[in-house]
């Protein structure tokens, strides 16, 4: 743990950085939790499409835009758009507020989820590259280990405290405190120094820039050099099985605890944070940082995913889902982390928007896929065969494991430690 504390203690961006985080991702989960057991008690006959419906609603906008949310990043201050889309969403985080005045409102969830998720497509590649910006090559395992650990602790802290204050104090304090967070975060990410964009070429005009930056020359940019090709569909593999939908259902039809299963459903969430910290954690004390490693830890990230689901299928009890959703979460935890390295270490500056949003689309290709799969099934099948869909999805998982075994032996190319 040393190693983390040095690096926030010498390098105050990344200070900065990581208390936007935590902020930002407590108060997400908050409203996460609170808006999931929402729209299924008002909408309970239909639970699986209700809790499906708002999970595509948050994935499909950034599914969407994220080509173009790169090719912004890669034009303009990445700083200042991460900072007015933490602002932005504050503003439109109190419209969740309505719907619990008036039931037949509920609609507005679903439209506030999705303007959110529109501003937030810039967020995740965004934060990626800032990072890559103001930390030094050499650091770049352990600020990345740092920030998914931040997104994982979050989690963590967030599911439980989400659930804990829905059912105190009520879904409204909880949805304030989420719309408060994202103001604070931003102020946050405001005060960042070390992020210097890269000045344009005064050589080349305004026409040619928005050539240099645009998707297309992103896409040839990944299909010319092919561990990028390998790499950016890591996180697309691990969300092929995603557990948001079947944690959902499982916290408010047969776990229920809580107001709306709100309590369960932040219990699996808490699981689902303490599983993905471990993983890069264990990880970080074995490996030696080298490309090679890393990419080796990957598969690893794959098998102990598919293993996670097998588990989870068996919903014998409570402690035995948590148990599944833990390694579930170890090993998509590890391929996030490592696949993020890797990415950083080998794109040049002017090209990281684009490819972490690139990177970042194809998660929300799958997640998007599975979560619909996941509603079909478990509406179709009934909560009572989960441990049926679980298996299937453990089958699904070792898909993804299968093309990394094949990319191993095909691209045996160094990763570069450094990049411009």
């Amino acid at each position: 743990m040393r190693q983390y504390a040095h690096l926030l203690k010498q390098n105050r961006d990344i200070r900065l950085i990581w208390f936007s985080e935590i902020t930002n991702l407590i108060g997400d989960w908050f409203s996460q939790v609170v808006l999931g057991a929402l729209v299924i008690s008002l909408m309970p006959d239909h639970a699986g499409l209700a809790i499906s419906t708002l999970i595509v609603a948050r994935f499909l906008p950034p599914l969407i835009l994220s080509p173009q949310a790169g090719s912004l990043l890669d034009r303009f201050n990445r700083q200042r758009m991460l900072v007015w889309s933490n602002w932005l969403r504050a503003v439109i985080g109190l419209v969740h507020l309505l719907p619990l005045f008036d039931p037949s409102l509920v609609w507005l969830i679903y439209v506030g989820v999705v303007a959110q998720s529109t501003l937030a497509t810039v967020y995740p590649p965004g934060l990626s590259a800032l990072i890559a910006s103001v930390v030094k090559p050499t650091e770049l395992v352990t600020a990345n280990t740092l920030s998914n650990a931040t997104w994982s602790a979050a989690l963590a802290a967030g599911g439980a405290l989400g659930g804990i204050v829905a059912a105190a104090f009520g879904s409204a304090t909880a949805l304030l405190i989420d719309a408060l967070s994202f103001v604070i975060a931003g102020a946050l990410i405001a005060g960042v120094r070390g992020y210097v964009p890269t000045p344009p070429d005064p050589s080349v005009d305004a026409a040619q820039r928005r050539r240099d930056a645009s998707v297309r020359d992103g896409l040839r940019y990944i299909r010319q050099h092919k561990p990028t090709l390998a790499t950016i569909f890591v996180k697309f593999g691990s969300s092929l099985g995603n557990v948001d939908t079947v944690m959902a259902v499982l916290a408010t039809q047969i776990f229920v605890m809580g107001v709306n299963g709100s309590l369960s459903l932040g219990i699996f969430y808490s699981a689902f944070g303490v599983g993905a910290v471990l993983g890069p954690l264990i990880a970080n004390a074995i490996h030696d940082g080298s490309g090679r490693s890393l990419r080796r830890w990957i598969w690893f990230g794959f098998a102990i995913q598919a293993v996670g689901w097998l588990v989870i299928g068996q919903i014998t009890g409570l402690l035995v889902v948590c148990i599944g959703i833990v390694m579930r979460a170890m090993g998509g935890s590890v391929n996030w982390t490592y696949s993020s390295v890797l990415l950083q270490r080998t794109t040049p500056d002017r090209y990281r928007g684009r490819v972490f949003s690139i990177d970042n689309m194809l998660y929300y290709v799958a997640t998007v896929f599975a979560t619909l799969v996941h509603g079909t099934l478990i509406d179709t099948l009934g909560p009572h065969n989960m441990g049926w869909i679980g298996a299937g999805t453990a089958v699904v998982s070792m898909l993804p494991l299968l093309g990394w075994s094949y990319a191993l032996r095909r691209w045996r190319e160094p990763v570069a430690e450094g990049a411009g």
